[in-house]
């Protein structure tokens, strides 16, 4: 490892803490690590932060591209300068902030202004935002530190696979011949693998969820209205959610402590709904007496696979071992008519246009020019050119087919209205089914063998808070996904059932061939 030379500490002020230190054989276990590993070693001085920075950027050039993985879009070039301020910090026995020198893995959506903010687009490659998204900006005051930029799927547009018009196509960090899902793949892959400590992600409809499902991940959409999306690239404003993607529930909350809660730039955000502090619901035996309702309308698919329902099942039996009281099956009053009749607003090209607008120079004032331009890749275009037909100016309430913003939708109303009501009724603490009811697809059929994705409908159309924990291993090899859903402002119950889920069953295990680099 490096140890910092005593007689440099008085010259840190004036050159960079790489000067001052002395090589040694690094004894830290970068595979799995945790936000309270990377920090105990710190603290303990066993390890320095620039160490392990430099440590996380290693194993990004060392198995990234070779392991044909493509989940890093960039590495921030002022990380390592980040890391020797924490540990001069350190060295003179400051307090330290809750996330310091936690290195993070930030989807390409997120505003960052040290680093190129693409979206996935090409068209973007150039486009250096005036300052971080609100969420970033939170990370970075905790001492958290912007590791890497991630690659996804282009405007966030696919559940199915992450492919970008900027950075190319992502792989399953399990195995690469299948998807990571989308269109937080990026973020997902490069956590399972061990590139950063934790990551950041967005869910419009699936993209945290199912990409932490596909990668054995644990992943948390929260109420809309709980977290603010300022300065995240839109793809539609009243159902787009940011938030943590970690290899485990601890660290999900360690994030989501610090960036739920309200921001006036958000105008869907609503003050004094966030919990004091999450970290309070790690409870191993959050399980015991909660009541779960199986939601058997996303459990009983024609083409669900087989195995994955067994999977589920056996997580029902490892749920009620754990002191839960399941309740089977749990119905909303019409869930099926409701889902068909709530349309998934096309209202991205006015949401990136008023995202265009937050920036100095903007690269485009309107984003369908990358049609004109060809900016654009060829399993985004149909999607692309669906969404991008409806007026640029014009607020979606107001088209001549008007598209109500949340929370003033009356389908998505009603269907919230019926999920607390069947709750209540059968008085459960929280909905569970498979995140996805079939395994990833694979890489080279991602639109043909698309299916089994439980996440487009309940959540986000009710604007409901959910959780995906992994459960089990498809085949022993590729990772299934068990979610919780719960009442709105729900997330401290649910980070407590899934922590409880997690403790009891212990279903994570990192893929192979990322080990240690200097084993």
């Amino acid at each position: 490892m490096l140890k910092i030379n005593p007689q440099c500490l008085g010259l840190l002020l004036l050159a960079p803490l790489a000067a001052c230190t002395a090589p040694q054989n690094s004894s830290f276990n970068f595979v799995e690590a945790s936000i309270a590993d990377i920090q105990s070693a710190i603290l303990q001085g066993d390890s320095t932060c620039h160490e392990i920075v430099a440590g996380y950027i290693q194993r990004i050039e060392v198995y990234d591209q070779s392991r044909n993985i493509n989940a890093i879009a960039q590495v921030n070039p002022n990380a390592l300068e980040r890391a020797d301020e924490i540990d001069l910090a350190v060295s003179r026995n400051e307090t330290m902030p809750e996330l310091f020198c936690a290195p993070l893995l930030i989807k390409d959506n997120f505003d960052t202004h040290d680093m190129v903010t693409t979206g996935g687009s090409i068209a973007l490659i150039n486009s250096f935002p005036p300052d971080d998204a609100f969420m970033v900006r939170k990370l970075r005051e905790a001492g958290a530190i912007v590791l890497a930029k991630t690659n996804m799927a282009e405007w966030a547009f696919s559940p199915r696979e992450t492919v970008s018009s900027s950075y190319g196509r992502t792989a399953n960090a399990y195995d690469v011949d299948f998807v990571p899902a989308g269109s937080s793949g990026g973020t997902a892959s490069s956590v399972a693998a061990s590139f950063g400590v934790a990551g950041m992600g967005s869910d419009t409809g699936n993209s945290i969820r199912g990409p932490s499902s596909h990668l054995a991940l644990f992943g948390l959409r929260s109420t809309i209205g709980l977290t603010s999306r300022d300065g995240v690239i839109p793809l539609v404003f009243d159902r787009d959610i940011a938030g943590p993607m970690t290899r485990t529930v601890e660290d999900g909350a360690r994030l989501f402590n610090v960036i739920a809660g309200f921001d006036p730039a958000d105008s869907l955000t609503v003050p004094n709904k966030r919990e004091e502090n999450y970290l309070d619901f790690l409870n191993v035996d959050g399980l015991e007496g909660k009541r779960l309702g199986v939601f058997r309308s996303l459990v009983d698919h024609e083409d669900a696979d087989p195995e994955i329902k067994a999977i589920f099942l056996q997580a029902i039996s490892d749920l009620a071992a754990a002191g839960a009281i399941i309740v089977d099956p749990l119905e909303i009053k019409d869930f099926q008519v409701l889902s068909n009749q709530i349309p998934f607003c096309g209202r991205f090209r006015y949401d990136v246009g008023q995202y265009f607008k937050s920036l100095e120079n903007p690269p485009l004032l309107d984003v369908n020019k990358v049609l004109e331009t060809g900016e654009i890749a060829p399993e985004t275009r149909a999607s692309f050119a669906f969404y991008a037909q409806n007026p640029l100016d014009v607020v979606p309430d107001e088209w001549e087919v008007p598209c109500p913003t949340w929370p003033n939708h009356p389908e998505r109303n009603q269907l919230l209205a019926n999920a607390i009501e069947a709750m209540d009724a059968a008085e459960v603490d929280a909905l569970i089914f498979p995140t996805w009811s079939n395994p990833p697809a694979h890489i080279e059929l991602a639109n043909e063998e698309y299916r089994g994705d439980n996440n487009q409908r309940l959540t986000p159309d009710a604007g409901l808070p959910a959780v995906t924990i992994p459960m089990a291993f498809w085949q022993n090899k590729l990772p299934a996904g068990l979610q919780f859903v719960g009442r709105p402002y729900a997330e401290g119950l649910l980070i407590e059932l899934a922590y409880a889920y997690e403790q009891k069953t212990k279903h994570r295990r990192p893929p192979e061939g990322f080990g240690e680099v200097n084993e």
